[in-house]
């Protein structure tokens, strides 16, 4: 998996180090962090293409990260690594936004192939031939992602892939304010003036498409990002 960069999160300095050097032996790219806080600032150095989180760690809880990154990413695969094994921690894990879960302790090999598994395109987390039977409610509306849907009274409009990618992540965090740099960054990669621009016409847009509702709001938190309010 050459140029492939696995962002691995763990505390133990022993296994870390195995995993790492296994991992470079197959040509992966690590980059290895020890708590939450270091693993936050190198997820948004590197972008890597996949990250191998340790559940419990020194600074936090690897949910509650993944939690976070699954709040404007809902792309880049999470594998679990723990050491609970109860059925609930598992169904925990991927109700976060994990795409799979290994128990301590686990073969290097075992390992390996999970992550090439969900390396390859139709593993993701949200994958791309989701049907409109799966479908998020806002207010008087049904979403459906990623096929870019928005229903409302039995009329369908058809989102662009920019639309649909924006309202999901708002969806995502309904109720909560979503930092406008965050978002420029997740979506255009730079925050410059002619990104912030096109941010701002998808919003409007994205505001004519749901007025329908009075219920469900985007809100402009001045200087700060959006929030989308909805019941």
């Amino acid at each position: 998996m050459k140029n492939t960069i696995v962002l691995l999160v763990e505390d133990e300095p022993a296994l870390a180090e195995i995993v790492s050097e296994s991992l470079q032996h197959k040509g992966f790219t690590v980059v290895h962090a020890a708590d939450a806080a270091t693993a936050f600032k190198q997820y948004y150095a590197v972008k890597p293409h996949i990250i191998v989180l340790d559940v419990m760690l020194p600074d936090g809880d690897g949910f509650d990260m993944a939690v976070k990154i699954r709040s404007t990413d809902i792309e880049t695969p999470i594998l679990f690594l723990t050491s609970r094994s109860r059925p609930e921690d598992v169904v925990n894990g991927f109700e976060k936004g994990g795409n799979d879960y290994l128990k301590k302790p686990f073969s290097i090999a075992e390992l390996i192939v999970r992550i090439q598994a969900l390396l390859t395109s139709n593993r993701l987390l949200i994958k791309k031939e989701t049907t409109l039977q799966q479908s998020i409610e806002i207010g008087k509306y049904s979403f459906y992602y990623p096929a870019g849907i928005l229903s409302q009274a039995g009329i369908n409009r058809n989102l662009t892939s920019r639309e649909a990618e924006i309202l999901q992540i708002l969806v995502l965090n309904r109720n909560q304010m979503l930092d406008r740099k965050t978002l420029l960054m997740k979506l255009w990669g730079n925050d410059d003036y002619f990104s912030g621009r096109s941010l701002d016409v998808f919003i409007s847009k994205l505001r004519k498409y749901l007025s329908a509702d009075p219920s469900v709001v985007i809100i402009n938190v001045r200087g700060k990002g959006y929030k989308l309010v909805s019941s």
